[in-house]
């Protein structure tokens, strides 16, 4: 006979004789004998009240047992569900591979990316929350320095080219994006200091006037999903650094065939002819006004009847060979500009009046004196070519050039769209969607700098540093693109936006969006949130570090997930996780 070991277990029977159910919890330890899995009963607990035997059961599995003078007492709470929403997010996509192989340099990179997102801050202020949260303890990262946090930036910027390569053959080829689409622009943002080499004075897209700052040029896939970023000095115009990107994705991505999508300020002629060089490149881009008025002449192709019946026609001419010219009409922007116009009329006449009444009281003398008092005037609203003037010594007068506002109103609301992309492959329709497309990039980088990542302003000194910090910015915009369109459910976000009939009209709000911004419910009747009150709300969701007094023995629990929270884990398809390793 084998020799009777195993661990015991309470095992509850239940059976049913002449319609009644009886019920046995009986103290059982189970052994194999003769490859049959056997039970011994050691005792019947049957009698017992129900929370003895839940007692017993309890002891016989492992779990530490209380005397009646002991008590629990909570000795540490640390914020825990935002943080492990992130993470799971983050392995979800692959991204600690992406970066490279497991260390505390990866493991610092990643507590930096996750921080970005939950909290962003500066590198020491950083250092200084994390350790109150379950990131720093998880990761093995409490005691990490200054210094460490450094050494960690410079070994990710070190590996910036392999892991936005991956990236682009994740995003951008031609499996799940078979147009070969990729979005990009450029933005700015202002330097603390001013020894870093890439800060420089330049046109400042934030409005910071005086300030040094840095530029960087974003690209993404057509849903606006980031895949690489790049860092060019303060003063770079659109078309050098649009010039850099493409080169880099050909050289680097090793990508030959993509089409470009940029505004008509980042892709001009000659940014085009460079692109004609490179080979295997196409655009999607918009011409600028002087283009457009050349081609609605009365001779041009361009003509207002083309719009009786629709809002959106295509045309050719010669001086685009190779290219389709796809006109649009929005009745809406039209009615916009034409507001906006006579409103910096408006304003250019009020100031223009005061300058020639000082003039004809004597109180402002001389034509140089004068004329540079009316070029502040009328180049702050810009609309010095709607004007004739006429200065002198001792006068000052002022006309409207209606010919030059009527040639102006002619063409409020009308843009025309050039690409590459064969009708075959793109329909016109499609065309005017792809280039609307990038309003994705700027959603982005309103993401990257104020409303998620709070990239502005750079602190960092080393061109290295900064870098690596808008690396950084950039994966973590990455980790926040996927986040929101998971949890669209639980946010504010438009779930199902209809597409428009006319492509060339304003984009509309579902009935379900209005719904939710009105009640301020989910579908499920959740609260509605914000996505940055979504993970605030999740860092309600902590991990309690329990004491048992009266003993060395502690354990951890989190707290009861509410339905949000456990909700936004679902729609990750993650577990809540106690621990993020």
């Amino acid at each position: 006979m084998a020799k009777r070991t195993g661990a015991m277990h309470v095992s509850t029977i239940v059976a049913r004789r002449n319609g009644k159910e009886y019920v046995s919890h009986l103290v059982r330890r189970s052994f194999r004998e003769d490859g049959k899995v056997k039970h011994e009963t050691l005792a019947n607990l049957s009698a017992l009240p129900d929370t003895a035997v839940a007692a017993v059961r309890a002891s016989l599995s492992g779990a530490p047992m209380m005397a009646a003078d002991e008590r629990l007492e909570i000795v540490r709470s640390r914020p825990h569900g935002h943080i492990a929403a992130i993470w799971a997010q983050a392995h979800a996509l692959g991204l600690p591979g992406l970066l490279g192989p497991a260390g505390r340099e990866r493991d610092l990179a990643m507590a930096l990316i996750v921080a970005r997102v939950a909290r962003p801050g500066s590198k020491l202020a950083t250092t200084r929350w994390w350790t109150d949260t379950t990131l720093a303890v998880d990761l093995g990262i409490t005691k990490a320095s200054t210094d460490n946090v450094y050494a960690a930036m410079d070994w990710l910027a070190d590996r910036q080219d392999r892991i936005e390569t991956q990236l682009a053959a994740r995003h951008l080829n031609d499996t799940v994006n078979p147009n070969r689409l990729a979005l990009f622009d450029l933005s700015s943002s202002w330097m603390t200091g001013r020894c870093c080499p890439l800060a420089a004075r330049g046109y400042s897209r934030d409005g910071k006037k005086g300030l040094p700052q840095i530029e960087y040029g974003l690209l993404t896939d057509p849903l606006g999903r980031p895949v690489a970023v790049k860092v060019f000095p303060g003063n770079t115009a659109d078309p050098t650094a649009f010039t850099a990107i493409t080169e880099h994705i050909k050289d680097t991505f090793n990508l030959g065939q993509m089409v470009m999508v940029g505004d008509r300020g980042m892709i001009t002629s000659a940014r085009i002819e460079a692109l004609k060089e490179l080979g295997g490149y196409g655009w999607v881009t918009a011409l600028r006004a002087p283009q457009i008025a050349a081609l609605a002449a009365e001779d041009g192709p361009l003509q207002m009847s083309l719009f009786d019946q629709t809002n959106l026609a295509e045309i050719a001419h010669p001086d685009y060979p190779g290219e389709r010219l796809i006109a649009c009409r929005n009745p809406d922007l039209a009615t916009e500009r034409a507001r906006k116009r006579l409103a910096l009329l408006a304003a250019t006449d009020t100031n223009l009046n005061t300058i020639a009444k000082a003039v004809a009281a004597g109180r402002l003398k001389g034509a140089g004196k004068i004329g540079i008092k009316v070029g502040k005037v009328i180049g702050k609203h810009k609309m010095g070519k709607h004007y004739t003037l006429d200065i002198t010594d001792t006068t000052f007068t002022f006309t409207h050039d209606r010919d030059s506002i009527n040639a102006e109103a002619a063409l409020d609301g009308i843009y025309l769209i050039r690409t590459t992309v064969p009708a075959a492959t793109m329909s016109a329709d499609r065309v005017v969607a792809t280039y609307k497309s990038l309003a994705n990039v700027e959603r982005d980088f309103r993401s990257l700098k104020s409303i998620d990542l709070d990239l502005r302003p750079v602190h960092h000194y080393t061109e290295t540093r900064v870098r690596a910090h808008v690396f950084i910015c950039m994966l973590a915009a990455y980790l926040v693109w996927h986040l929101r369109a998971a949890w669209t459910p639980l946010t504010f976000t438009d779930e199902n936006r209809p597409q428009p009939a006319d492509p060339v009209a304003p984009a509309q709000r579902s009935r379900d969006a209005d719904r939710k911004a009105g009640t301020k419910k989910t579908r499920d009747g959740l609260p509605a949130r914000s996505f940055i009150g979504l993970l605030e709300h999740l860092g309600t969701l902590t991990r309690n570090t329990i004491a048992i007094t009266g003993t060395d023995t502690e354990f951890e629990l989190l707290a009861t997930p509410t339905p949000e929270q456990r909700q936004a884990f679902e729609l990750i398809a993650a577990p809540i996780p106690l621990h993020l390793k």
